[in-house]
């Protein structure tokens, strides 16, 4: 199940939700990252999912249920949203 977090290197909500992503991670999840403000391929990249769901970041999508979240969320709905249920 691919799961993407798009985010920014100094993006404080980004930062504030690194501990959850990398909780989820150490649980088995794979979390495919992309730094956005200083990589232009990943900005594109973003640009192909968020299709004007969000418009910032943290943005993260899940490619199988077609599930996202904008801005920072509780462990709880990252979860959830890593599990393709709807959040």
């Amino acid at each position: 199940m691919p799961l993407l977090e798009f985010y920014g290197k100094e993006c404080p909500h980004c930062i504030a939700m690194m501990p959850e992503v990398d909780a989820l991670i150490a649980a088995g999840r794979k979390i495919e990252k992309f730094e956005v403000w200083h990589d232009e391929a990943n900005a594109k990249k973003m640009e192909q999912y968020d299709r004007g769901l969000c418009g910032g970041v943290p943005f993260f999508y899940n490619t199988d249920s077609g599930q996202f979240i904008c801005g920072e969320a509780d462990a709880l709905t990252l979860k959830n949203w890593a599990e393709g249920k709807k959040v």
